[in-house]
Formats: C-alpha cells, sequence, structure tokens
C-alpha cells in the first residue's frame, strides 16, 4: 500500500491537540508527527511522558488518536535540540522551556537542552511501548538488519559555525573543524542513549544546523563516527533554494533516511533585491528570491522524490510540513494532503517486462 500522509504539529502548536486531531481526520490526514511543544505542555510533553504519570498520560495520547483514527510515527523535537551547539542568546530563550533555560546561562542551557533530547529517545520509546497492537503490528519503517520497529525521534542539532558560513574573516577548516568536534562531543552521549532506547535520531539537514547541504551532512556523520542512531529527516524544502541537488540527497543517504517532510519552495521568483541569504526580510515578502509554498504549488520535483524515496526502500510515513504564508493554513493542509496521496505510488516489486518471460 502507499504511505502513511501525516501531519507535522509544529506549525499548529496554537491548536489544542484534541482540536488538532479532530481537524486533522477531517482534513484527511491518516495520523500526526507530534511536536515537543505547543499549548497545553506540547501536543507531546516528554517530561510528561517519561514522569511518574507517564503510563496514563501516553495511554490518553493513545486513545485520543484512536478515537479520531489516528496514529503517530515519530516525535519531533526541534525546538530544544537548537540549543545543543548553538551560540545562546536571548532568542532560545523564547522557543525553550522554562526549566531548560534556566538563568540563561549558555553552557547550562546547552546542557539542559542535550539532557531533553536524551529523555526525547526515552520517550518515543515509552510511547510505542504503549501503543495499540494494532498500531505496532502496522509499524512502516523497520530496521532492515534487525527487523524490528524503527521508532524515530525528528530535531534539531544547533551549530556553534554556523555564523562562520561566509569565509570572511577570513575561516580555516581547522576553525570549522572544532565546530563539528563540539557537534560530536556533544552529540555522542545523546546518541549513545538513543542506542541504548533503540531509537533513532533523525536530523532536519536545514541552515542553522551543523548539517544544511550534502557536504556538511557528510561532515556531520564522520563527526559522530557514522553512529548507526544518527540519520536525517529529510526535507527538500531546505535544500534546493541554496542549488543543493535534493534527489542526490536522498540516494547519498538512502540507508539513513530515517523520516520524511514533504514541504514545498519556491526559489527565483522576487525582483532581484534580496538574494539566497534573504536580505534580513520576512516570509511572504514579494522581494524574496525564495520562499515555502503550499505543496504542488512551488518548484519541487515531487515525483522525482517519491522515485528515488522507492530507489532506497523507504517505506516509512510521508509527513506533510505546511508553510505558506500567503495561504489559509486550513485550505492548504487539505490541499496538500491530496497533493501527497496523488504523487506517491506503491514501489513495483518485480521486473516491469517480466511477464514476457520464458517459463522454464
Amino acid at each position: 500500500m502507499a504511505r502513511e500522509v501525516t501531519l507535522f504539529t509544529g506549525q499548529w502548536g496554537d491548536v489544542p491537540l484534541p482540536e488538532l486531531a479532530e481537524k486533522a481526520k477531517t482534513l484527511g490526514f491518516d495520523g500526526l508527527e507530534l511536536a515537543c511543544w505547543g499549548v497545553g505542555g506540547g501536543h507531546f510533553d516528554i517530561a510528561e511522558a517519561v514522569g511518574p504519570k507517564g503510563e496514563e498520560y501516553l495511554k490518553k495520547r493513545w486513545e485520543l488518536l484512536q478515537r479520531h483514527g489516528l496514529v503517530s510515527r515519530a516525535i519531533s523535537n526541534h525546538l530544544v535540540g537548537q540549543g545543543i551547539c548553538d551560540l545562546i542568546d536571548e532568542r532560545h530563550k523564547e522557543i525553550l522551556p522554562p526549566d531548560v533555560w534556566g538563568d540563561g546561562d549558555p553552557e547550562e542551557v546547552r546542557k539542559g537542552c542535550a539532557e531533553r533530547m536524551r529523555l526525547a529517545a526515552t520517550a518515543m520509546r515509552y510511547f510505542y511501548e504503549a501503543a495499540p497492537k494494532d498500531v505496532k503490528a502496522s509499524w512502516p519503517l523497520m530496521d532492515p538488519e534487525t527487523d524490528t520497529p524503527r521508532l524515530v525521534v525528528n530535531g534539531f542539532t544547533g551549530s556553534s559555525i554556523w555564523h562562520a558560513l561566509y569565509a570572511f574573516p577570513p575561516t580555516s577548516q581547522e576553525y570549522l573543524d572544532r565546530g563539528f568536534e563540539d557537534f560530536g562531543r556533544r552529540f555522542g552521549p545523546i546518541l549513545d542513549h538513543f542506542d541504548k532506547m533503540d531509537v533513532y535520531f533523525a536530523l532536519e539537514v536545514h541552515p542553522t544546523e551543523i548539517a544544511f547541504d550534502i557536504a556538511s551532512a557528510e561532515r556531520a556523520l564522520e563527526a559522530v563516527n557514522n553512529h548507526p542512531r544518527f540519520g536525517f529527516n529529510y526535507d527538500p524544502s531546505h535544500l534546493a533554494y541554496q542549488g543543493v541537488d535534493y534527489i542526490k540527497f536522498i540516494r547519498r543517504f538512502g540507508k539513513r533516511i530515517f523520516h520524511v517532510h514533504m514541504k514545498d519552495a519556491w526559489w527565483g521568483h522576487g525582483d532581484g533585491t534580496v538574494g539566497v541569504f534573504g536580505g534580513h526580510t520576512s516570509f511572504g515578502d514579494p522581494r524574496r528570491y525564495w520562499d515555502f509554498r503550499s505543496l504542488g504549488r512551488g518548484d519541487i520535483r515531487f515525483e522525482d522524490i517519491i522515485a528515488a524515496l522507492n530507489d532506497v526502500g523507504y517505506n516509512g510515513p510521508l509527513s506533510v510540513e505546511w508553510e505558506d504564508g500567503r495561504m489559509n493554513r486550513e485550505h492548504g493542509a487539505a490541499e496538500a494532503c491530496a497533493f501527497v496521496r496523488k504523487v506517491d505510488f506503491v514501489r513495483n516489486l518485480q521486473a516491469f517486462d517480466a511477464a514476457f518471460a520464458k517459463k522454464d
């Protein structure tokens, strides 16, 4: 069967989960990729999930999803992840839980974010264990080596060297090496805990993260010694406008694509006053060289993406991360869900010309 179409709840953090679940089913989705933030403690509260009443909390989460005929195959911990390697400033206070922010001491914030990411792996394991039997039996993404369900936490890493993106003042490779070493030092223990929990971390390759294109993704893998628990949440919208070959990314990292975001973008549509770096303008500004668009209304070649995902054997959900500053959110989400169902197709398991083969 075709892949499940889920909705990433990160852009719906202002909507309580009971209301959003009902809405998502009406819009046509099979499930939700639950963000670890939002109103009411978040759509998925890590602290609650691993706390003394975690079993009851997770049971109620599944009951809510099942009541609306929905599943969940991944949780996303982007905001806390951003603080693990970043150079911390006042902007992070707005996206981090108060107990993680503390008094704002940068190193303490980074340590707190790392601990919350470790707990996310534990929470995802508990979430899966609390799932109804039919949900477990239909888990779509399996580990090819162990044939066990692949449990995924999506997220960001932050980066101590993003500010050095442009090489002036002159930036040596030794300087950049220290940034990747910092990432490896901070994320190594986190990934070891993911391994203990039998859970995978999927970095959304994205500007401001340690990996933002193919070359930096390769370097990030090297920094964690190709840790088996480290992979990617594939999102073409963050690659395409940079000029990165987003189909090549799939073929290069196929076995490490643990989750997929479906999001569109267009580029080359501005008036020439704003370049690829964004010109310190806001999304939706007509001068921008690039912007995010509702699925099917941008320049991403999704037919090619589906073909490549089939080629590398990805069977997990296709999660709609809906962003388009020019369109009503509910209209866009319904349109995006229908678009994904139209563009997706089941992988062929035999040669198309096998019918012509002579029998022995």
